[in-house]
């Protein structure tokens, strides 16, 4: 007997297709047919399915604030001519084509969502050169925050989705395929129509969601965009040695450098997640604000001045040590192979300024728990880690020790009598991400080994993680560093606080930008003197109208105003 359910070339049977048990020689009765017509409704379902994960793939959106169902309504040229191609196609080659071509769209998928979530954290695309080294850093976020088990369950998640997906894509590729051969003619006159819509919408640029055409190029535009891509990170190695060449003060003597911080102590301390919106937010600044204005009042009344403006940062949501690393070396550096190419030189840092110039010079990395090679690039003397901090106490955001106690911990070790000034780095953790609630500021003669910490981590944990919990800890973060400049500042002081990057965009919504404040407090007259020519605003908080510099911009500019041919217009 001849098999009706499936055509002589192999692919699905036509529409019209009689169902067993309608022939005159066969009557099964109301029960097969009813089987049958289920069969069909599923086949029919199953199809309908994987025409939407195609549609998905051609026309999703890979930045997370375009993510909407409007922005699925859109036509792609690229599956239109697909499906052209595969109806000329005998059933063997229509085949092979449509793996090959549902395998490309599996990974163009796997990519997007990747896409999705680095601008959910990070606010832009995934880079396939640069980018591969922040699943690692991710997986130990994930670690340090939450214990191994959503390490290994993330990373377990993550390789199933990978490989399942391209699976998937494939398999309805080729079920469309075989469903567009089975009903040719209305296939044919399907496509036909929607490439006339499709040039009628690129004609008159017609969008249902604002910024998102209905005729969609978005596979070939991804396509173009991760070439260039590609190419510039191939080409970035030879892009950074042009830049590097260039350094103006790579054969400055170090007696002629920093002469006019000559004596102090300078520290260049990092809040994280330290951005504009904690200032310009309604629902966030108010308190902020109100922690910056009371210690302008407070360290004015103690003889310090300061002033501020902003910096736009390199990086935004995530990658600490991009920003870092951008305002050390005044190299932008705003992905990790850029980072591990700059890492590699021999660029003079502003760490490497400082030690040029005579003065010893500190990293602190409350976090640090394991190798860094990486720190070499900025010359050290000491390198502090978890284990050189010696906190006895419980762990707060991060798996770090809270700020107060780093600063404490600091000053014990490098800024006691008789030591030489230093320059330190210090990243400040406790405004990390996941936000857990912080500890209440305790007398600085009470720290000693952290043990006076115990069961305050153990504090109501129900806000962790939200724009409440952000503004905590970024308040706790500044009257650390308010508290530190009362109890520990002198004339020889010079702080330099600033945030390294804006908060992940479920704090800042869409949109926000790269900036981040960035503040210089000194008792000595003389030193704001030096930077009198940068406008910036006076006290601890820049108003919407201070001015904002790329980061990259700041180690030139602040070695030319401390140098010796610096005037206050530098």
């Amino acid at each position: 007997m001849t098999d009706v359910s499936r055509p002589a070339d192999g692919d699905d049977a036509p529409a019209g297709t009689a169902p067993p048990g309608d022939s005159e020689t066969s009557d099964p009765g109301d029960g097969a047919t009813g089987a049958w017509n289920a069969r069909r409704l599923l086949g029919a379902a199953v199809t309908a399915l994987a025409g939407v994960l195609v549609l998905v793939a051609l026309v999703a959106p890979s930045e997370v604030n375009r993510l909407t169902f409007g922005a699925l309504l859109r036509i792609p040229v690229e599956g239109l001519l697909a499906v052209a191609l595969l109806l000329v196609l005998p059933a063997r080659p229509r085949r092979v084509v449509a793996t090959l071509l549902g395998a490309l769209l599996g990974l163009i998928l796997v990519l997007k969502v990747t896409d999705l979530g680095f601008s959910m954290v990070l606010d832009r695309r995934f880079d396939l050169i640069a980018d591969w080294t922040f699943l690692g850093a991710g997986a130990e976020f994930l670690s340090e925050s939450y214990g191994g088990t959503a390490e290994v369950g993330a990373i377990a998640l993550a390789v199933v989705a990978a490989l399942a997906v391209p699976v998937l894509v494939t398999l309805s590729a080729r079920r469309l395929a075989r469903a567009a051969a089975a009903h040719r003619r209305v296939t044919t006159r399907a496509v036909t129509a929607l490439a006339a819509a499709w040039v009628v919408c690129a004609v008159l640029g017609a969008q249902i969601v604002p910024g998102v055409p209905v005729a969609a190029d978005t596979v070939a535009a991804d396509v173009f965009d991760r070439a260039r891509q590609v190419r510039a990170g191939l080409n970035d190695k030879e892009t950074l040695s042009t830049q590097l060449a260039g350094d103006p003060f790579r054969d400055v003597p170090g007696e002629q450098m920093l002469t006019a911080l000559r004596g102090k102590d300078v520290l260049f301390t990092f809040v994280e997640s330290y951005g504009r919106v904690a200032l310009e937010d309604p629902d966030l600044a108010p308190e902020v604000d109100a922690v910056l204005d009371e210690g302008t009042r407070q360290l004015r009344a103690a003889g310090y001045a300061s002033r501020s403006a902003f910096l736009t940062s390199s990086t935004t949501g995530g990658g600490s040590w991009l920003a870092h690393a951008t305002l050390m070396s005044g190299i932008r550096t705003d992905n990790q192979l850029r980072y591990t190419n700059l890492v590699r030189s021999d660029h003079m840092t502003l760490n490497g300024a400082f030690k040029r110039a005579g003065w010893r010079t500190a990293l602190v990395m409350p976090a640090l728990n394991r190798a860094w090679p990486e720190a070499a690039f900025f010359e050290p003397d000491t390198l502090y880690g978890a284990k050189e901090l010696g906190y006895r106490g419980p762990l707060f955001s991060f798996s770090s020790p809270p700020d107060q106690y780093t600063l404490s911990a600091f000053q014990r070790r490098e800024r006691g009598p008789g030591r030489t000034p230093v320059m330190a780095e210090i990243p400040l953790l406790s405004s990390h991400l996941p936000w857990t609630p912080v500890p209440p500021l305790v007398d600085w003669d009470d720290i000693g080994d952290g043990s006076v910490y115990k069961g305050t981590a153990r504090a109501d944990r129900s806000a962790e993680g939200t724009r409440e919990a952000y503004q905590r800890a970024v308040v706790y973060s500044l009257r650390t560093l308010i508290s530190y400049v009362q109890r520990y500042g002198d004339e020889n002081l010079v702080l330099v606080f600033l945030g390294d990057h804006q908060p992940a965009r479920a704090i800042t919504g869409d949109d926000a930008g790269k900036d981040v404040p960035i503040t210089v407090v000194a008792k000595d007259p003389a030193v704001l003197d030096r930077i009198a020519g940068w406008g910036w605003q006076d006290g601890l908080n820049p108003d919407p109208q201070a001015p904002v510099w790329p980061m990259e911009s700041f180690r030139d500019r602040f070695l030319r105003a401390f140098g010796p041919q610096s005037t206050t217009h530098s």
